[in-house]
């Protein structure tokens, strides 16, 4: 067999194979249709409990059935993504209107997840199989091959009403997402009839009946004055808040009493809002809190915050939503899949979608059920012809050799072969022209029906399809009539399936928190050699003095307000706030300077470790590995942000030592070969912290700077050098930017 290679650009296939692969995510897997709301994996999950007949009104089947039919016909992804759409569609604190019974552990609104698959048992519920499954069998929605074309699946379930805005959806597809909060299920319903009624009608004037998100945590939306851009654009930012209400406590006390949640905080985040909470009186931003307890339970939330008598409770509660989660804000992006392409779409272009999907559902529901009645009517009309001339029916079955014989008979009058009793009756045999369906249904037909009370039966029966004829016609044909008739569909789901409104919609003033400042104290700072910082009182330092400075490795005063700077061998300088550091007794528990600053012990080396006060009042000497030296004046360093270039390095050089001037004479550089410099400090000039500086001393090919000490105007300076001492004092003093002494010992 000849080989036919084909040559083409890498780049082209690359492009085409994503470009294929971002469509398969987009429209088979991430984004929910707008028409039933639903993505995939949640409408080949309920189609299958359908098909298995797990419906509300039977028992409930163990999850691992569902998802295992599920995985094998319809959704061939992996059982983990299965179950986790299941688990979601029987959440009440997710979904505005749950699509499935759950029975069992299927997780809660504080984070635990739910049971494994096999544990737990589930059935659809009542709403699902009526406004989503009930009417499948009528042809009202495509059926598409599954995976491997061995089942038929709907391309769409046929929901009777706007599910994407009832039960929101969230999904992350590749370039694109999407996040439609819930909304309540009478308001949505309201809104579709008032859009059948005028479809002229803006998105303010459906907003008179959807006020805005109803999420099933409650919370209040305080930004209504931005939902009508929001619905108008379909993208926007809504501002959430918990509901917090105050009670009186024990002994005077007050208590904050968290009864719902922002619909962001659903999970983990509950834990991390209480674990805020204690942050805030851990670090002193609050002194109020006396106790914080977690009083939730299956009925809901409550989270109980006891505060000091004295307590700002109005300030307080405005500190809660500035500094933790109980305000949020939840983005809204409300992208579907419209006419088989994702689109951002707005409220009113939602519901015109949902509303055309119902016209073109209940369009072919009707005409398969007007083709049904008129075929019943074709058979009932026969059946009432026949009861007319039973007697020449019986007559023509007697006289028949068989089945093919006396169907000849009543549809095409054919008489031959047919012995009967009367020559009038093969006359009128003759005459017979019973359609086929008829003629069957003839054959077919029992004795008993010929009953007086059964043929009465039959009459009324045929006046009902007649009824049903005449009325699916004006259905089809007037679309005033469609219009009412799924209007009334809609006025029953209303009447079954209602709630009240859970979240509140109003405009709120930005909370302002007014941060108490604390009064200006000093304290004393000490750092291990482990890096673990704290401060304590001064008057405990001076009881404690012997062991603090044994057990420290910096140990300094500095002001409570003020903030420690470190110094790093990469040039940088990181700034911590006093504030962050624990404050108490000698043997209070210290933390990780890594944890308040943007220090990285792994990565980086502290050259120096000082207060910022002492900064901004003495110069501060930097010496590189390079030999590269610089002053540069103090109040440089007393910058905002967390870390800053201390200064600037060349390539490969590092900072070997940092110093603040104060009353050194002269600098002492110590190169890794043996070679000393004395020099005075004054030869060294100021720059600014950008800048590199200037040589200090010429080294060797290989040498560089090990080690920098400082000799004051007066007193001896002695250093160990190789284990043995040496007084830098009798060095000679030479000048900046010469080769120095080599000490031999």
């Amino acid at each position: 067999m000849d080989e036919k290679i084909i040559k083409t650009e890498y780049s082209e296939v690359m492009q085409k194979s994503f470009i294929d692969y971002a469509m398969s995510v987009i429209i088979a897997r991430a984004l929910p249709d707008v028409r039933d709301g639903l993505k995939p994996v949640q409408r080949r999950t309920l189609y299958d409990m359908h098909e298995l007949g797990i419906r509300y009104d039977r028992p409930y089947r163990k999850s691992a059935r569902i998802v295992g039919d599920t995985m094998g016909k319809f959704h061939p992804h992996g059982d983990s993504s299965i179950y986790e759409a299941l688990v979601v569609m029987t959440q009440d604190f997710k979904k505005g209107l749950p699509l499935i019974d759950g029975h069992g552990n299927f997780g809660n609104v504080e984070g635990d997840g739910a049971a494994a698959m096999r544990y737990t048992e589930a059935r659809l519920e009542k709403v699902t199989q009526e406004a989503f499954l009930s009417d499948l069998d009528k042809n009202v929605v495509d059926f598409v091959p599954n995976f491997d074309e061995t089942e038929k699946e709907p391309s769409v379930l046929p929901a009777r009403f706007p599910n994407l805005l009832v039960n929101g959806s969230e999904g992350i597809a590749v370039g694109m997402a999407t996040s439609i909060p819930p909304h309540n299920l009478g308001e949505v319903i309201d809104a579709v009839k008032a859009y059948m009624k005028d479809e002229a009608i803006t998105t303010q004037g459906l907003m008179r009946y959807i006020k805005g998100p109803d999420f099933p945590t409650g919370g209040v939306v305080i930004n209504k004055d931005d939902l009508l851009e929001i619905y108008n654009s379909g993208t926007g930012k809504i501002k959430l808040r918990g509901k917090v209400d105050i009670e009186k406590g024990k002994a005077g006390k007050t208590n904050v009493v968290v009864s719902e949640i922002p619909y962001t905080m659903i999970g983990a985040n509950i834990a991390k809002f209480l674990s805020d909470i204690a942050s805030l009186a851990e670090s002193k931003k609050t002194q109020d809190i006396v106790d914080i307890m977690n009083q939730s339970s299956k009925e809901g939330i409550r989270i109980v915050i006891e505060l000091r008598k004295d307590a700002d409770v109005d300030n307080f509660i405005n500190m809660l939503y500035k500094k933790t989660r109980l305000e949020d804000t939840f983005g809204v992006n409300m992208l579907a899949i419209s006419n088989g392409k994702p689109e951002t779409m707005g409220l009113k272009q939602i519901i015109k979608c949902n509303v055309d999907f119902q016209f073109e559902v209940a369009s072919r529901k009707y005409t398969t059920l007007l083709e049904k009645e008129r075929e019943r009517r074709e058979i009932q009309e026969g059946l009432i012809k026949a009861c007319n001339v039973i007697d020449l029916i019986i007559e023509i079955l007697r006289g028949s050799k068989d089945r093919t014989m006396a169907k000849a008979a009543l549809t095409e009058g054919k008489t031959a072969g047919i012995k009967f009793k009367y020559k009038e009756s093969k006359l009128m045999a003759s005459q017979l022209c019973f359609t086929e369906k008829q003629a069957n249904a003839i054959l077919d037909m029992r004795l008993y029906k010929l009953i007086g009370l059964e043929l009465e039966a039959l009459i009324n029966e045929h006046e009902e399809t007649l009824a049903n004829i005449y009325r699916y016609e004006d259905i089809l044909s007037r679309r005033d009539s469609m219009a009412q008739v799924i209007m009334n569909e809609l006025d029953e789901i209303k009447r079954s399936y209602k709630r009240d409104r859970r979240t509140v919609i109003e405009n709120r003033a930005e909370a302002v928190y007014e941060e108490k400042k604390a009064e200006e104290m000093e304290v004393m700072f000490l750092m291990d050699r482990f890096g673990y910082a704290r401060t304590i009182d001064l008057a405990v330092y001076e009881r404690n003095r012997e062991a603090a400075d044994t057990e420290n490795k910096y140990v300094f005063p500095c002001k409570n307000t003020g903030k420690i700077c470190i110094f790093t061998n990469t040039g940088q300088l990181h700034t911590v706030k006093v504030m962050d550091l624990p404050f108490g007794k000698f043997r209070d528990k210290a933390v990780p300077i890594d944890n308040v600053s943007n220090f990285n012990s792994e990565k980086e080396t502290m050259i120096l470790v000082t207060s910022q006060t002492s900064l901004n009042l003495y110069r501060v000497l930097f010496a590189t590995k390079q030999s590269m030296l610089k002053v540069v004046d103090g109040g440089e360093f007393d910058v905002a942000k967390r870390t800053v270039a201390a200064t600037k390095l060349q390539e490969g050089d590092e900072v070997v030592n940092v110093e603040i001037w104060k009353d050194q004479k002269h600098i002492v550089l110590q190169t890794a070969e043996g070679y000393f410099l004395k020099f005075p400090v004054e030869e060294i000039p100021e720059k600014k912290k950008g800048a590199v500086g200037v040589r200090g001393m010429k080294l060797g090919a290989k040498d560089f700077v090990e080690n920098v000490y400082y000799v004051p105007g007066a007193g001896e300076t002695v250093i160990e050098y190789k284990d043995k001492k040496m007084e830098l004092s009798k060095l000679r003093v030479g000048s900046r930017d010469t080769k120095g002494t080599k000490v031999r010992v």
